[in-house]
């Protein structure tokens, strides 16, 4: 009965979304990549573009990683682009470009937990496999008015039982892939972290949390730790050339360097820049070196990650175009000269902290 109601209420109140239309095993595995720690809101323009130029496995698997990177531009939590990049070179390599539907296979794959293994089986292969996300965690809780954290092992571990049984036991799940999908999207638009609707919920009937009050009290709050503070100033150094002389169709072009591939944001582009409580300091120092005048530091631009709290300093730097310096004094294997409007661009390869310093400067 309740199996039932859920089901019948994702049948005609689910979001429409691109990745619902085709469910194919590729694009089930884009989607729920994207969808890790990002807003569905957020992910619906990246996908329809990232499946304009990547249509299949192959089609990705055959990209360069510069180029996977430059469309993940914004999108943040950057490894999930190169685990994305990984798994279709994988597939093509391992599996004749098929993606498996076995769970050894596809946890195999790089980047694919549990939670993205049982989307790709449940919601592409029909499979009756079981997922907890955020969402699903919370729903369950709920319904079985778990009073233990989801978030750490033991509650973790107790609600993935929960979610395998219900899967498995005799509810009226003919697509499993509706099933789980149902819960994610109960989670996301009805039984939310704050203030659930229940009033809306299609199971509130059978929700024990909401039959004891405790429904805004379930699960429990979890203490975030306290943000490392991270200081950090860049240069950005701005190549007055055409755009100053009368040259037509110029624009002024910005200094960037490639991140080394062993540190935070590896491969993206960015200004040259320093961390560390004296950055400005190293940095001016390193500047002057090479022949180059700062400007007066604009911001402090916050720039907030899962763990870290960036207070940014930018730079204004301008240099005539043939005297741009090599960057070697930072340590960057590549060099490039791009046009501001391009590297404020949707594909540009800068991270989003990149991109605000350079809004910031221009």
């Amino acid at each position: 009965m309740q199996a039932d109601a859920l089901l019948t209420w994702f049948a005609h109140n689910q979001r429409r979304l691109p990745w619902r239309n085709d469910p194919s095993p590729y694009a089930v595995l884009v989607s729920e990549l994207m969808l890790q720690q990002t807003r569905v809101d957020t992910v619906l323009d990246y996908f329809n573009r990232w499946l304009a130029r990547w249509p299949t496995v192959a089609d990705l698997a055959q990209a360069s990683q510069s180029d996977v990177l430059a469309m993940w531009t914004g999108l943040g939590y950057y490894n999930r682009a190169r685990n994305l990049h990984a798994a279709a070179q994988a597939v093509m390599a391992q599996h004749g470009g098929a993606m498996p539907a076995d769970e050894p296979s596809l946890r195999a794959l790089p980047g694919l937990g549990p939670y993205t293994v049982g989307a790709v089986r449940s919601i592409a292969f029909g499979q009756p496999a079981a997922l907890v996300d955020g969402n699903v965690a919370r729903v369950l809780s709920r319904w079985t008015a778990f009073a233990g954290d989801p978030s750490q092992p033991k509650g973790r571990n107790h609600i993935w039982r929960v979610a395998e049984a219900w899967l498995l036991e005799p509810l009226p799940h003919a697509a499993p892939g509706a099933w789980n999908q149902a819960l994610m999207e109960l989670g996301a638009t009805v039984c939310t972290p704050r203030s659930p609707s229940c009033g809306r919920c299609p199971v509130a009937a059978h929700c024990e949390a909401h039959a004891q009050g405790r429904a805004q009290a379930i699960p429990p709050v979890r203490q975030k730790a306290a943000a490392q503070l991270v200081r950090a100033a860049y240069a950005v150094i701005i190549a007055d050339d055409g755009a100053l002389v009368g040259v037509a169709d110029s624009e002024p072009r910005v200094l960037l360097g490639k991140r080394p591939d062993d540190v935070r944001w590896a491969g993206l582009w960015e200004p040259p820049g320093v961390e560390g409580v004296d950055c400005l300091d190293v940095l001016n120092a390193r500047l002057r070196a090479q022949g180059l005048e700062p400007g007066v530091p604009l911001g402090p631009i916050v720039h907030i990650l899962t763990h870290r709290r960036y207070e940014v300093l930018a730079v204004p730097v301008r240099c005539p175009a043939d005297q741009l310096p090599s960057l070697a004094a930072f340590d960057y294997a590549e060099v490039r000269v791009q046009a501001v409007s391009q590297a404020l661009g949707k594909e540009s390869g800068l991270s989003r902290l990149a991109q605000k310093l350079l809004a910031t400067v221009v």
